[in-house]
This record gives structure tokens, sequence and C-alpha cells, in this order.
């Protein structure tokens, strides 16, 4: 018996995850018996087998907190964010939603008496440079962007309740979630996305960055696996440290360029143009590369081994499998 609380239910993931819940009707082996799905606009859900609330509410308003602590969840998904190129450009919205919203949203649960697994919504943002080849387990965060910064402190609010037993919480350090269906959205990192989904769906896209950027994805798939997988964790096994980096696929731009060939063939990489930004160039620049993952491969984390697999789930789940014409 299990009520459970998604924020930023609209976004890509945070709808994925409700229907995954809805058509499952389980998490953490336990039947679902509620669910309240919030965001900026109310997500379309489908009719599910409990009580489904999908409302509109602002994160960053101390009351919609204290009405959401109101549901007592078991679990709380806390992915309402916005995004890394919106928070750097806009430093009080970014402040007001990913750290105000965050730190009223535990200040209401724990006054609220409730203690739910909650499951926050982090980034490999939270490192700053310079790094070495691969970022080992241990490795210690210093963001060089303020989305990056607020991740990280909502990490270190998620470990300090967790500490005191008002929570239980897993921080999960995403690595960005590729490919991205649907349209364009301000993350910095959106590019990564775009370079694969507009030459499938036979548009152009923009290149910003040049062809040897290296970064590491994984799949939405992979991504609703990470937070059903942390759902149900024994969180035992975490000990103090509370945020965990998860596995991806690290290649270059030039890399996704290749298994796109190999995927879709020249057409589709004929669609790609190079559109140098610098402001993006930089944002990129100051994020990790290679993660070590070991800790969270140990605690059973999975994610795809290769890029060509993450562009087939997108044409898998987005285009029935077949590459468009």
């Amino acid at each position: 018996m299990t009520r459970v609380l998604i924020t930023g239910a609209a976004g890509m993931i945070g709808a994925r995850l409700a229907r995954r819940l809805i058509a499952g009707g389980v998490i953490a082996g336990r039947p679902v018996t509620a669910m309240l799905a919030t965001d900026v606009v109310a997500s379309d859900l489908p009719g599910a087998a409990f009580p489904v609330i999908a409302e509109a509410a602002d994160i960053s308003d101390p009351a919609t907190a204290m009405r959401l602590a109101a549901f007592r969840a078991d679990v709380v998904f806390h992915l309402a964010a916005i995004v890394s190129g919106e928070a750097e450009a806009d430093l009080d919205k970014g402040y007001r939603i990913n750290l105000d919203g965050t730190r009223q949203l535990l200040d209401a649960l724990r006054h609220a008496g409730v203690q739910p697994r909650f499951v926050f919504a982090s980034s490999i943002a939270v490192f700053g440079g310079p790094f070495p080849d691969i970022i080992p387990d241990d490795f210690s965060p210093q963001p060089l962007t303020s989305y990056g910064m607020q991740k990280l402190a909502g990490e270190l609010l998620v470990s300090d309740l967790s500490r005191r037993g008002l929570i239980d919480g897993v921080a999960l350090r995403l690595p960005t979630i590729c490919v991205r269906p649907g349209l364009p959205n301000k993350a910095a990192s959106g590019f990564f996305s775009g370079i694969i989904r507009e030459p499938l769906a036979g548009k152009t896209a923009l290149l910003p960055v040049p062809d040897g950027t290296v970064h590491t994805h994984a799949s939405p798939r992979s991504a609703i696996g990470f937070l059903l997988h942390a759902a149900a964790l024994d969180t035992g096994k975490l000990g103090p440290r509370r945020a965990v980096t998860l596995p991806g696929v690290a290649v270059s731009v030039g890399e996704q360029i290749e298994a796109l060939r190999r995927v879709a063939g020249d057409a589709a990489v004929a669609r790609i143009t190079r559109a140098p930004d610098a402001m993006v160039a930089r944002i990129v620049s100051g994020w990790p590369t290679r993660f070590e993952a070991r800790r969270a491969r140990a605690l059973g984390f999975e994610a795809e081994n290769d890029f060509d697999a993450i562009i087939r789930a997108h044409l898998e789940d987005e285009h029935g499998g077949v590459v468009p014409a």
C-alpha cells in the first residue's frame, strides 16, 4: 500500500514515470494506492486502478509545499526543476525553483511528520573541473554553474535530513538523458538529443559545440529504471553518502554522429549543421565527461552499453522501431 508523489510530473521523465506506475500499479514490490502528480501544468495521464490527481502548481510557493506534504506520500520523486541553461540565464528563477522549492518541500514534509522515501533528481552538473579523465565515485563536487550549485545544495539537504531520520533519501546524479523526445528545451545539453532526434524526424539539427566534445548519456528508459530502482533500494547500503553518480555511455559528439550513421544512414547525418555557440560551449566545457560509477553498478543501477542502443531505444519508443523515411 503505497502513496506516490511526483513533482515535475508533466516533464518528459515525470510523465513517463507516472504512466509506468499507472500501467504497472506496483512500486518497490507494493501496490500503488494513490498518486499525486504536480507540475506547472497538469499532466495528461490515463485512467488508473487507483486514484490519480494531476494538478498544476508552483513548487516555489510555500503553500504548495504544505499541501503536497499533506498528501502524506510514502514515496516522493522530486523531479521539478528548471533546466541548466535557464537556471544560468535567470539566477533568481533558478534559486526560487531549484533551491527554494526543494527546501520548502523537504521542510513541509518534516513539519508534517512524513518520512517518505525521497528520490531527488540531481545531476552530473554538481561536478566542476579540473577533472581527471574518469571521475571516480569519491571525486569532490565543485559546480561551475548555478544549476549545478542548486542541485548540490539539494543533495546536501537530502543527506542531512536522511541522517536525522526525517526522510529516507536518495539523490541521483543523472547523466544527460538522451534522446529526449518532443520539442527542444532550454537545457544547455539539449543539442545532444537534438542532433539525433531532429535528423530522425527529417529536420535540420544545429550542433553548437565541437565534434570532440565528450559527454555521458543514458536513455529515458534508463532514467525511469534509475528512479524506480532508487525507490526500492536498501538505503542501508548507501550509508551517509546519499548521492549516487549513475552509469551511462560516454561518447564524443562525433561518435554520436557515427552511431546515427550506423543506425539511420548518411541522409540523417547530412541534416546536422555546425552552428558554434560560445555560451553553450562554455557551459558544457565545465561539465565532466566520463564516470567510474562503480558504486552505482554495485547497487544495481543499470544503463545502456553503447550509443547505438540509446538511438534504437528512441526509435522503438517514439517511431515504432522503424527509421523514418
